[in-house]
């Protein structure tokens, strides 16, 4: 079957950054799926993946953490699904990736796909649609909030791919204020247009930028991009006792100035449940099937914002340098081999 990999890690703007080869059917386990992947999107992970893995000498390790297709064939314990059903899936990061025909998924980790929703449009949603359920429902636990206190949830980095489903889900399913950071016209725009409350521009101040929007502290901050840039300004313009989640890989931050405001600090990887094989990881099957019910709904809309044609290397190799840019607004997609 065809595939996208690479077989040493390499800058991207390297020939063999990302190679077309081709892959031996796989076989699907007990509790597999084995999907005919139609569209994928392209997400951090990837490239932080193709600049960073070493795969074992002559093999080649394939990316991808995103994919909408077609069950073709099902394992022996499956239950949840059947050969023909369209679902979508983020996968998981210690297996082979989704940059190849047909795919193997756990299907506890894997939803039934919106049916309002085309592949491609499809693709842009799971990873990026569970990390911020997780992170708003799992580590803020923002469910608990007390809904006669100030509840302003403070997203930083808005307008990429988990921002703009955070954004969503936040105002459509909570009683928060959202208030999402941009820095640009078009990508504040984006953020408004998702619905954010207000937007603040996360190249000044953070804590000054809240006080000119007539804003206050906030009990919840969700930092999803430079947050070894932007940590001493959360805890400034974090509320006392809030809390702090974060998705990316700061350089150094030093946790001790939450300390003064006894705030929590909280991790969000999306791949913990299936990595580790948690007695939850179901949960992943049942947030991808009620965001799937909302996107039905017309309550959250697809985070689309680039197409780039067919699912092959010189393609995924555009989009790898777009993500890598920091310059990519929402999801780009890629459908069909």
């Amino acid at each position: 079957m065809k595939a996208i990999g690479f077989y040493q890690p390499l800058p991207v703007d390297h020939p063999e950054a990302l190679l077309d080869i081709e892959l031996p059917e796989p076989v699907p386990g007990p509790h597999d799926l084995l999907v005919e992947v139609r569209a994928i999107s392209v997400n951090p992970v990837d490239t932080k993946i193709r600049r960073g893995a070493t795969p074992k000498a002559g093999e080649a390790r394939v990316p991808g953490w995103d994919a909408a297709g077609i069950v073709r064939a099902v394992g022996s314990q499956v239950t949840l699904f059947k050969a023909g059903d369209r679902v979508w899936y983020a996968g998981d990061l210690t297996r082979p990736g989704s940059y190849s025909e047909r795919h193997l998924v756990d299907e506890r980790i894997t939803g039934r796909m919106p049916k309002s929703l085309d592949f491609a449009h499809a693709a842009a949603l799971p990873l990026t649609a569970i990390t911020a359920w997780e992170m708003l429902f799992d580590r803020l636990r923002v469910q608990d909030a007390d809904p006669t206190q100030n509840n302003g949830l403070l997203v930083i980095g808005a307008a990429g791919g988990v921002g703009s489903i955070l954004v969503q889900l936040a105002r459509q399913l909570t009683g928060l204020t959202v208030i999402g950071t941009a820095s640009r016209p078009e990508t504040s725009e984006w953020v408004r247009s998702l619905g954010a409350h207000h937007v603040i521009d996360h190249g000044k101040p953070l804590a000054e930028e809240l006080k000119r929007a007539g804003l206050g502290e906030v009990p919840y901050v969700a930092g999803l991009t430079h947050t070894h840039q932007h940590f001493a300004q959360i805890v400034e313009a974090l509320a006392p006792q809030g809390k702090v989640v974060l998705i990316d890989d700061p350089e150094s931050i030093d946790v001790r100035q939450l300390k003064r405001k006894s705030a929590s600090l909280h991790w969000e990887l999306m791949f913990t449940r299936p990595m580790y094989q948690t007695a939850d990881m179901k949960r992943q099957h049942d947030l991808l099937n009620r965001v799937a019910d909302l996107v039905d709904a017309g309550t959250v809309k697809t985070t689309v914002s680039e197409h780039f044609g067919t699912i092959n290397a010189k393609n995924l190799q555009r989009a790898h340098a777009l993500i890598e840019s920091n310059k990519a607004r929402g999801k780009v997609v890629l459908e069909g081999f």
